[in-house]
């Protein structure tokens, strides 16, 4: 039994390194993403941005977690450590996927909104910051909490470089011990327990929305 909770610690001692991840990666994809997005639907770079997009979303998160982890330092001169790689990696990556969430949640709005604002002569930030953009992130918020929920499960790639994640601390137990059910099991407890809590949450939000 204090074998059990010992690997059960264990493996949950790497809640930190796959929230930060999550959580890293999350901001920066929201703060991309959005950028893009506007950026593209204003016309500017479309063609540029289009193509990063559809890269971004066609090759393996792994391959680009492997690019900016080995391969950066050589091209910036700069040795990124593994949490910051991981966080950057998985930010770009999911800076595509929201760019493509908040693109549909922009063009679910009426066309008249942005002609009522141009005529007002209201400026475009404050048209985006205080007109477009709240009713997007309202529209979009439970596709926004499913690619938050993605992350965090794709945070599993961090054990690929050495990342002592969840996943990496419940492999480690199973080549010790050579007995790969029960910390597998254990990891997937905690995953299914992280995704659960992300679920509340995101419902709890959109609930407090909906009444206010």
């Amino acid at each position: 039994m204090n074998k059990i909770i010992s690997n059960f610690l264990y493996i949950g001692s790497g809640i930190g390194l796959t929230l930060k991840l999550t959580f890293g990666g999350v901001f920066i994809g929201v703060v991309g993403g959005i950028l893009l997005s506007i950026l593209r639907y204003n016309g500017i770079g479309r063609s540029l941005i289009n193509a990063i997009v559809s890269v971004l979303r066609g090759t393996p998160l792994l391959l680009q977690l492997s690019f900016v982890y080995f391969i950066a330092p050589d091209v910036i001169g700069v040795r990124l450590d593994l949490l910051s790689a991981g966080i950057l990696a998985f930010g770009i990556n999911s800076s595509a996927y929201i760019a493509e969430i908040v693109r549909a949640g922009i063009e679910s709005l009426p066309r008249g909104q942005f002609e009522a604002a141009q005529t007002l002569g209201i400026s475009r930030f404050y048209m985006w910051k205080d007109i477009i953009l709240p009713q997007v992130i309202t529209n979009i918020f439970p596709a926004m909490v499913n690619e938050v929920i993605a992350l965090l499960k794709e945070t599993v790639l961090i054990a690929m470089i050495g990342g002592l994640d969840i996943m990496r601390r419940s492999q480690t137990i199973a080549a010790e011990q050579y007995e790969y059910f029960q910390p597998l099991c254990m990891a997937g407890i905690y995953y299914y327990g992280l995704v659960r809590l992300i679920e509340s949450i995101g419902k709890k939000i959109e609930q407090r929305r909906t009444l206010c």
